[in-house]
């Protein structure tokens, strides 16, 4: 059954099967699981604080900087779909938004399709897991809701090195092959590190304020789950931290960035931004190969570009370096504060084609 989270009744259906809190499985030994193929990540959470007062101090600092460009973007997006909802799926516009970095995306997206540009826009919040897929049960739960194929657009917050676009191609092409369908599969996201999606309203790597929290700015969702309990006709697992409802952001963060874009909106409609994918894909497969050779690193699936992806890591994995371009710029301030924090060594490359990348600690040395 689908719920919405900390969110209002009608913002997003997260198509999430509901488990109770497992045992939850400590950031080492998962990533030993993780890297020696005993265990597959979606079999496993870590489990969530509560953010410091320390950091959440910085989240407000990344709102007041980063919100306003973030809004922008998120117009920019929602205008780019309505142009593409009305060639292709006519009025209705079904919003499938990658849990849990697409959902407070999809969430602001969804409201300005209905009150900027006047478009039916439902939002549902799907799992997709690297290696695993998209959630097919979930995605057929849309369909049979009556939303058109041709209606369906998958959204995301970025790319890193794209990855889950790649993986998103796999499965709705799959998807479409058993089913006769024509869903397109592009995915459509605020930034576009790495060149590959298929619409994006900005290609620049630059600090979106919800890539620095947790379930806490998503709806108290946690990152989604695909273990045993998840039978053949169930949607993905989750878990809700509704323990941490007297620090969620989730709704508030959405409102300001609604409130902010319609207020940008009323000042005149965004110009699309001119991105060059092609050129994007080959920085991001020239810097990847730069970095396992510079850091002896045989497994891409360790280097995480983008201040996005290398927040990630210092959440939830195991970190052996963060690099930064520049040491001291306020978009990577809750890195540097994260990295004193776990004793992370922080290398500065001024040549670095991203504002930051994280490297995970092989859990296999040795």
């Amino acid at each position: 059954m689908s719920f919405s989270g900390s969110y209002r009744s009608g913002e997003v259906d997260f198509l999430l099967t509901r488990l109770a809190a497992q045992q939850f499985t400590g950031v080492l030994e998962k990533e030993r699981l993780i890297q020696s193929g005993q265990r597959h990540y979606s079999q496993m959470l870590s489990p969530e604080a509560v953010p410091s007062a320390r950091y959440m101090a910085l989240f407000e600092a990344a709102c007041r900087a980063n919100n306003g460009r973030m809004a922008q973007d998120c117009l920019r997006l929602a205008a780019l779909i309505a142009e593409r909802g009305g060639g292709t799926g006519g009025d209705e516009i079904t919003l499938v938004s990658l849990a849990r970095a697409g959902t407070p995306v999809g969430v602001v997206v969804a409201r300005l399709l209905r009150e900027v540009y006047g478009r039916q826009a439902a939002h549902y919040s799907v799992s997709i897991v690297r290696d695993r897929g998209l959630d097919c049960v979930a995605l057929r739960h849309i369909l049979a809701s009556g939303h058109r194929p041709e209606s369906i657009v998958f959204v995301d917050g970025w790319t890193g090195k794209g990855v889950i676009a790649r993986e998103l191609a796999r499965s709705v092409h799959a998807f479409n092959a058993a089913h006769g369908t024509s869903i397109d599969s592009g995915l459509h996201v605020l930034s576009d590190l790495a060149g590959a999606a298929a619409c994006a309203a900005s290609g620049d790597d630059y600090l979106i304020p919800s890539s620095i929290l947790n379930a806490t700015v998503s709806g108290l969702v946690s990152r989604t789950v695909l273990d045993e309990r998840i039978g053949p006709h169930d949607f993905h697992g989750c878990v809700y931290y509704g323990q941490y409802a007297q620090h969620d952001q989730s709704q508030h963060f959405a409102d300001t960035l609604v409130g902010l874009a319609t207020a940008q909106a009323a000042k005149g409609l965004p110009v699309a931004a001119s991105l060059d994918a092609a050129l994007a894909g080959a920085q991001s497969r020239a810097y990847l190969a730069r970095a396992m050779a510079r850091y002896d690193i045989a497994d891409v699936n360790l280097v995480k570009p983008g201040i996005g992806e290398a927040t990630r890591v210092l959440l939830r994995r195991v970190p052996r370096l963060l690099v930064l371009r520049q040491a001291g710029a306020d978009d990577v301030a809750h890195l540097q504060v994260l990295a004193e924090e776990k004793q992370v060594p922080v290398e500065i490359d001024p040549a670095l084609p991203y504002h930051a990348v994280s490297l995970i600690r092989s859990a296999l040395d040795g």
